[in-house]
């Protein structure tokens, strides 16, 4: 496949401000740019970053960064939760699919955008956020379309920086495109605690050229064939009495040494 796959709507899931747009942005733009509706779930504040900490309170300046890179990227609805950053995986992924069904509801989701099953980088939130996705799309009977990156981008990555990255060979690509990441650069720029002095980020993006791939995650969808073909109204009101509630969690972990930290 050579290009995106159409969708009514789309909802990426994700576990940091910024998550949206180092890594999905080209497609969130490519996506709205094509006149398909985006939505955002975003589950932590990202206030344990180790970046940024000069700037002052991350819990607010990530959430600010997010609305803003969002509106570059031409997404129409943005949901921040506050989950605690870097313990993500210490969450039952039941409760937070239950978000992820809400955020669906709304979003009147056709298609779930989020990061592959290694995380991307191996960080354990990127993991649980996208295992929650992909419970919620079982159910739902939803297609998840995964970011992913080359191994070739993930092996001089990890050899120039010590980083994790997981990285997947071609036979397990299922969609290659040449993308603009003019809107993306905007949008990453809007990230400032978490753009500037992050090597990784700027290397990886410059091994990448405009080239995004994806992988499959679940193709549930693509025969059209799940109860998601409802109207909204009816999915709105299953989502509200089948969702897991709880408060959101609080105090993040502070766990600065994920050799990751760099490009989340």
């Amino acid at each position: 496949m050579s290009s995106l796959p159409e969708a009514s709507s789309v909802l990426a899931v994700c576990a940091h401000p910024d998550d949206e747009s180092f890594g999905l942005g080209a497609a969130l733009a490519a996506f709205a740019a094509r006149g398909t509706p985006t939505a955002v779930l975003c589950l932590t504040h990202g206030a344990a970053s180790a970046l940024g900490t000069g700037h002052g309170d991350l819990h607010q300046i990530r959430a600010a960064e997010l609305a803003a890179a969002a509106a570059e990227l031409g997404v129409g609805d943005v949901e921040l939760l506050d989950y605690p950053d870097g313990a993500l995986a210490r969450e039952p992924a039941e409760l937070l699919s239950g978000h992820v069904q809400q955020a669906a509801a709304r979003a009147n989701a056709g298609l779930l955008l989020v990061f592959d099953e290694g995380g991307i980088t191996g960080h354990p939130d990127h993991r649980q956020a996208t295992r929650a996705a992909s419970l919620f799309a079982r159910r739902a009977r939803l297609p998840v379309l995964a970011w992913a990156v080359e191994q070739r981008v993930a092996a001089t990555l990890n050899l120039e920086f010590g980083t994790s990255f997981v990285g997947r060979a071609a036979d397990q690509i299922d969609c290659s495109v040449e993308l603009d990441r003019q809107r993306q650069l905007s949008a990453i720029t809007c990230h400032a605690s978490q753009a500037q002095d992050n090597p990784v980020l700027w290397r990886r993006l410059e091994l990448q050229g405009n080239r995004e791939v994806f992988r499959w995650l679940d193709r549930a969808g693509e025969t059209g064939a799940h109860d998601w073909t409802r109207p909204a109204r009816h999915r709105e009101r299953d989502a509200q009495h089948g969702a897991v509630r709880a408060a959101p969690g609080r105090g993040p972990d502070r766990d600065r040494d994920h050799p990751e930290r760099h490009d989340r």
